[in-house]
């Protein structure tokens, strides 16, 4: 029997009308400037790095995102996601994010997560964002600019949902499960 390893990430991804302006931040940007490396993902704020294992360890970080999941609801932990500021600098255009209660939960779930097939440490991600646009053509750099100022409204009603999510080889995504972030 061949052991078929996967490639997993947690994500926080927006939902709602400033998704939406993501949506189409992202399309445009796409049509007017060209492809960069933001385009290769959904919307989404990093929790941690990739991790590879056996794909029949899939149930047991579902149960571990769960139980850190339930534990930070039962322990009244806020769950919210600030967005701080829009930020344009060198070759990165994206939101910064703050959210401690997240981070915890995500600490939580690394504690528990214990797949005896894993062979590597599950990395957490310190600094929360969410990318517009990055590795993208310097001339480009002050029209996504004006773009994004254009079509993002940080003040729009965002909901979020915490996502595991498989990455295939040909750079699919598979949400294996959600959870709102309220």
């Amino acid at each position: 029997m061949s052991i078929i390893n996967c490639q997993f990430i947690i994500y926080a991804c927006p939902v709602g009308e400033l998704n939406n302006q993501l949506e189409i931040y992202f399309t445009k940007s796409l049509q007017l400037y060209g492809e960069n490396t933001a385009h290769k993902y959904m919307s989404h704020c990093t929790l941690t790095g990739f991790f590879s294992d056996n794909c029949s360890s899939i149930p047991v970080y579902l149960e571990a995102l769960d139980r850190a999941y339930k534990k930070a609801k039962h322990n009244n932990l806020s769950l919210d996601i600030e967005i701080k500021q829009i930020t344009f600098s060198g070759n990165w255009h994206g939101l910064e994010l703050q959210a401690d209660g997240l981070k915890e939960l995500i600490v939580n779930f690394t504690q528990i997560a214990n797949s005896p097939t894993r062979t590597e440490e599950i990395r957490l991600k310190d600094w929360l964002h969410l990318s517009l646009a990055y590795d993208f053509d310097e001339r480009n750099g002050e029209k996504l600019k004006f773009l994004a100022t254009e079509l993002i409204d940080l003040n729009s009603n965002v909901n979020w949902e915490l996502r595991f999510y498989q990455k295939n080889p040909d750079w699919s995504w598979k949400c294996l499960k959600s959870w709102k972030i309220i």
